[in-house]
């Protein structure tokens, strides 16, 4: 019999089952209906199951017990209230409805929440603003969980000093051997949530070569997303790629993964990831986002679109989702849409710059928003001079913000390529020819050769540039720009051929010598300004 039809004969032959039962049967009942995602219908029988509950207490207190055994092992069997009220939470935290989720929770007394039960509520506290009660609930946890590390990273996450978090641990980590790492965890997640990404990628350097976590999927994803996060994105790739073979089924990261693989163009291997993962689930909002991330670069913004709102609906809190829909809405010219997503995204994560780059024409006061959060490091420096370039009478400060950024990380391609269209604004080419060789001489990137090939066209250095369009177009072949360079400068170097030839012959019959280089062409035109700040 279904549990449905056994709730049915409930209601009509009451007589059937004593109170007590009445109470498993409709907790029974709801647990079904939750696993069915029945969550509406699960809370209201959750809901019944509480009232027969309360009135099963009121008649316990007026019979006297009967002292039999079973009765005694049948009452220790049956849910909590507590647990029930628990499961009441959950089913309106995925409705979306958390000030009911609050409110059924704080109706627990403070003595008999359960570390999961205060793990909830500082997560709701955290997500509703009321960041006081939820590092009290964080708190609370770690007092009797003190291994609780999501416990410890929401505490860090509402800026409480790391060496307070880890006050909290020290007895344990002094009971229980070979917990030395646990300390330097803790002050590496501070550093992330501080948003001090190099310091944090050094502590999790040092924490990696211990070997207790040599090889640790969790640790390697935190640092292919702190490179990630550093604008180190060739390092992001290979710890993913690292993570990934030591666990081919771990999803968390991912849809960062798929992305940097999108922007790099790799869409085949986008396409394999996403379809791996969806074999692992369809429940996660990565394999979603990553799906969506290969057809944002594939420009079907539509479809992008609609994937990334699958992914939010999987989870509200997935920061990747979020930019991804923000930027297939304003691709698709429907910019006040994207920025109310963009700065869901910089609520959620303000530590992660790509948040706010995603909503750079909010201009100024959003750049203010970056370096306020961020502090100055090369990548703030950044936004704000691209912000400032954008105002003529502003040059000036995006120069020395340059500058500045470019002595903090010479190889920060953001910066290069900015100072690069400074450099080509003023017609300074030969500046702006140093410096892209200089950041080309330890790296290798598509937009680099191209620009440099820009600029060796405006001094006329055809052939040079012409090498630089052809190594932009072998590291993407799908470069419209460079594709474009090359075939006007192979216009332009057709009928200059044809009339050197022509004087060749001219010369052999007058035995007179000429010059052989052909007029130069006038400067290619600089290409639009390439938006490099969060999805493009």
């Amino acid at each position: 019999m279904r549990l449905s039809e056994t709730n049915m004969h409930v209601s009509e032959s009451r007589e059937l089952f004593t109170p007590m039962q009445k109470y498993q049967l409709l907790v029974y009942h709801a647990d079904a209906l939750f696993h069915d995602k029945e969550y509406r219908n699960a809370a209201c029988k959750f809901t019944m199951a509480l009232q027969q509950k309360k009135a099963l207490s009121k008649t316990s207190k007026v019979r006297p017990s009967t002292g039999s055994s079973a009765a005694s092992q049948q009452a220790q069997s049956i849910p909590s209230e507590i647990e029930v009220r628990y499961k009441i939470a959950e089913c309106y935290t995925i409705l979306k409805l958390d000030k009911d989720a609050i409110s059924i929770l704080d109706g627990i007394p403070s003595r008999q929440r359960t570390p999961k039960i205060n793990m909830m509520l500082g997560n709701l506290y955290k997500k509703a603003g009321q960041e006081r009660s939820a590092v009290t609930s964080y708190k609370e946890v770690l007092r009797q969980c003190p291994l609780a590390l999501d416990a410890a990273i929401g505490l860090l996450s509402l800026s409480v000093k790391g060496a307070e978090v880890a006050s909290m641990t020290m007895d344990v980590m002094q009971s229980i051997p070979n917990l030395d790492w646990l300390s330097v965890w803790i002050k590496a997640h501070a550093f992330i949530h501080s948003g001090d990404n190099m310091r944090a990628i050094n502590t999790i350097c040092s924490l990696e070569k211990k070997s207790l976590l040599r090889d640790n999927v969790d640790l390697l994803i935190s640092l292919a997303d702190l490179y990630f996060r550093a604008g180190d994105n060739k390092n992001a790739i290979l710890k993913f790629e690292q993570a990934q073979m030591l666990d081919p089924y771990v999803i968390k990261g991912m849809d960062v993964y798929g992305y940097l693989l999108a922007r790099e163009c790799h869409l085949d291997d986008v396409e394999v990831l996403g379809g791996r993962l969806f074999n692992i689930s369809d429940q996660h909002a990565e394999p979603w986002v990553i799906s969506g991330c290969h057809s944002f670069y594939s420009k079907r913004y539509s479809r992008a679109l609609y994937l990334g709102a699958k992914a939010i609906q999987l989870n509200s809190n997935s920061v990747q989702a979020l930019l991804l829909k923000g930027a297939a809405l304003r691709n698709m010219g429907r910019v006040q849409e994207a920025i109310i997503h963009f700065r869901e995204a910089m609520r959620l994560a303000p530590s992660r710059l790509d948040c706010y780059e995603g909503n750079i024409r909010e201009a100024m006061g959003m750049a203010n928003n970056v370096y306020k959060n961020l502090g100055a490091n090369a990548q703030t420096l950044t936004i704000l001079a691209t912000v400032c370039l954008e105002d003529p009478m502003t040059q000036e400060k995006a120069k020395t913000l340059l500058d500045k950024a470019l002595a903090q990380r010479p190889d920060y391609i953001k910066a290069v390529v900015k100072k690069a269209e400074l450099l080509n604004r003023e017609q300074k080419y030969d500046e702006g020819i140093t410096l892209l060789r200089n950041a080309l001489a330890n790296q290798s990137d598509c937009v680099l050769h191209r620009m440099l090939g820009d600029f060796l066209v405006a001094v006329s250095d055809y052939q040079e540039a012409m090498d630089q369009y052809s190594i932009a177009l072998s590291l993407d072949p799908n470069d419209q720009k460079s594709l474009e360079g090359m075939q006007k400068m192979e216009k332009e170097e057709s009928p200059t051929e044809a009339t050197a030839e022509e004087d060749v012959d001219d010369m052999e019959g007058s035995g007179e010598e000429g010059d052989l280089e052909g007029s130069d062409s006038e400067a290619a035109q600089w290409a639009d300004q390439v938006q490099w700040f969060g999805m493009q």
